[in-house]
């Protein structure tokens, strides 16, 4: 297996991982950032036009990208946004789960029934038409995907409508095409706690967790979104990561998914609470592979074929800490070649490209720190972020 092609939103981290291990990396995705392309053999951007929504982009334009690099992949790799589609028509192999477990993962009835014969805690999803008896708070947002932009707890009735119809609205208000509507969300029973995630490389016979990662949503100097999804710090401890380890195993394995997936968690005083099934390489794979120094691209490639990396025949010990944290605009910035520069001087990920336009509360960039304790990755995180505020304060638009 030589040339890959990876398809997603946001491809970077997949797309680098791919090229660490050896494989010639090809990328299809929204942003072509600076560092993709440096991994890349070659890379696609996706035509968004005004659109804030990749639903608007079809199998055949899908298709018609693919056979634009005049190549014969030697597998397929579907990222976060492009997990659901059905590309299994094509000639060449698909490293994800099939459509049929990938329609069990996301159809929240059947998850539901599935935790509930697990005995595993999940948060109540509430039926639309039955809006009437719905216990407040709750916990609003897209069915799919998201990074958590467009969260929001209600408290009450009067709220939960309130946002439905600001979600139907919100295009008309912005003068943009917002591929989301009011029935693409989801009104889910509210769980407070610490947010977590749970990295695991499974074949069809066995399951290994890598990490416990602490998710950072939300963060004040990273974004002013509520829930916005602003990184990761791995490892996680706590005492129930031994517990999660083994839940996340068991679901992975009840829904027959294979490569790379993730289990998101709420740990709450009584214990854990699984919110969500990620059947995709996830958001924390920068944190993952720099804290225990596997190849996550490559366990996925040889999950696909049955095996397991040696490294992985248990459970592995991480090395150290890393943390990853998406930078949001506060302001409209155009990121110009003297800002990229100025970006370059630290240690960063997800590099625009010259002329890239961010606007409020859209991500920016990365920034990314090891080190040996919690507390010493994230003071040199924060460090890096007032860095790169001075810089975008002068690039506003």
């Amino acid at each position: 297996m030589k040339n890959i092609l990876v398809i997603g939103y946001s491809t970077r981290n997949i797309v680098c991982s791919a090229r660490r291990a050896g494989y010639n990396v090809y990328s299809i995705d929204a942003f072509t950032d600076s560092d993709l392309v440096e991994c890349a053999s070659g890379s696609k951007v996706f035509d968004l036009g005004e659109t804030l929504d990749i639903k608007d982009i079809s199998r055949e334009k899908i298709v018609e990208h693919i056979d634009s690099f005049g190549l014969y992949f030697d597998a397929i790799v579907l990222g976060s946004g492009f997990e659901m589609m059905d590309l299994t028509s094509l000639s060449y192999p698909i490293l994800n789960n099939s459509p049929r477990i990938m329609q069990d993962v996301s159809d929240k009835e059947i998850f539901a029934k599935k935790l509930a014969s697990m005995d595993i805690p999940h948060p109540h999803t509430y039926d639309r038409s039955a809006i009437r008896h719905i216990r407040y708070p709750v916990m609003v947002k897209p069915k799919c995907a998201g990074g958590g932009r467009f969260n929001r707890m209600a408290g009450d009735m009067n709220e939960l409508n309130s946002y439905l119809d600001e979600i139907s609205n919100m295009g008309k208000d912005t003068g943009m095409n917002m591929a989301i509507s009011a029935d693409d969300m989801l009104i889910q029973e509210f769980v407070s706690g610490v947010p977590v995630s749970v990295s695991v490389i499974s074949t069809k016979q066995s399951a290994v967790a890598i990490a416990v990662n602490e998710q950072m949503i939300g963060v004040s100097w990273l974004t002013g979104l509520p829930f916005a999804y602003c990184g990761n710090i791995t490892p996680y401890e706590t005492p129930y990561a031994e517990k999660m380890c083994a839940m996340a195993e068991e679901l992975i394995l009840k829904f027959g998914l294979v490569g790379s997936n993730g289990v998101d968690f709420m740990l709450t005083d009584t214990g854990p609470v699984v919110i969500e099934l990620n059947a995709r390489f996830q958001g924390s794979m920068d944190t993952v592979e720099l804290a225990t120094g596997i190849n996550l691209f490559d366990a996925h490639v040889k999950a696909f074929a049955g095996e397991l990396l040696p490294e992985l025949q248990t459970r592995p010990e991480t090395k150290q800490y890393a943390a990853r944290a998406i930078v949001y605009a506060d302001k409209c910035v155009l990121m110009d070649e003297l800002a990229i520069n100025g970006l370059r001087n630290e240690p960063v990920v997800d590099i625009p490209k010259s002329g890239y336009v961010a606007y409020v509360d859209e991500p920016v960039t990365s920034i990314l720190h090891t080190g040996t304790t919690r507390d010493d990755v994230m003071a040199n995180i924060k460090k890096s972020v007032c860095v790169f505020r001075k810089i975008i304060d002068e690039n506003t638009v």
